[in-house]
């Protein structure tokens, strides 16, 4: 019987990462994913500040007839009624009685008619720039209260 050699157990050389081309080509790929998700994510949230922001008005909306009901005046401030709270974007919400101080300083349609004939109840938007005129390119992005109530959302749509 011949003695067997025995040969001492070496390791195959196995790759101990990763090659600069594949990590160029990871980075790569997370920048594309995160391109694509991050407009969407800010869209998501802009249409839900937008939201908000139309709850909220109809929320005042009928704080404001609530106090209509009991002293047959609409308040002179949104403090009143206790709802002077701002925005999801910030800043506070507008309010205008168009019932006490006239329709010159009221919201309007495209065709320059108030969009309201009690009161005024708004958001400047994203961009917090607005004018009289819901349908001017400033204001198209403001949240609104129309048709004594019968329309609460974005300016653009109304």
């Amino acid at each position: 019987m011949q003695p067997t050699l025995l040969i001492p157990w070496r390791p195959s050389r196995a790759p101990r990462g990763f090659t600069l081309i594949e990590v160029l080509l990871i980075v790569a790929l997370i920048g594309v994913l995160a391109a694509i998700a991050l407009p969407m994510y800010h869209g998501y949230q802009d249409r839900t500040r937008t939201r908000i922001a139309a709850q909220d008005i109809a929320a005042i909306s009928v704080q404001i007839q609530r106090h209509w009901d009991d002293n047959r005046a609409f308040p002179a401030d949104l403090a009143a009624v206790g709802a002077n709270r701002n925005d999801p974007w910030g800043r506070p919400y507008v309010y205008y009685n168009v019932d006490a101080n006239g329709r010159g300083g009221a919201r309007k349609d495209r065709a320059l008619n108030p969009i309201n004939s009690d009161f005024d109840l708004y958001s400047m938007g994203p961009d917090g720039v607005t004018k009289s005129q819901v349908s001017n390119q400033d204001s198209l992005d403001d949240v609104i209260r129309g048709r004594d109530g019968q329309y609460v959302g974005v300016a653009s749509e109304f």
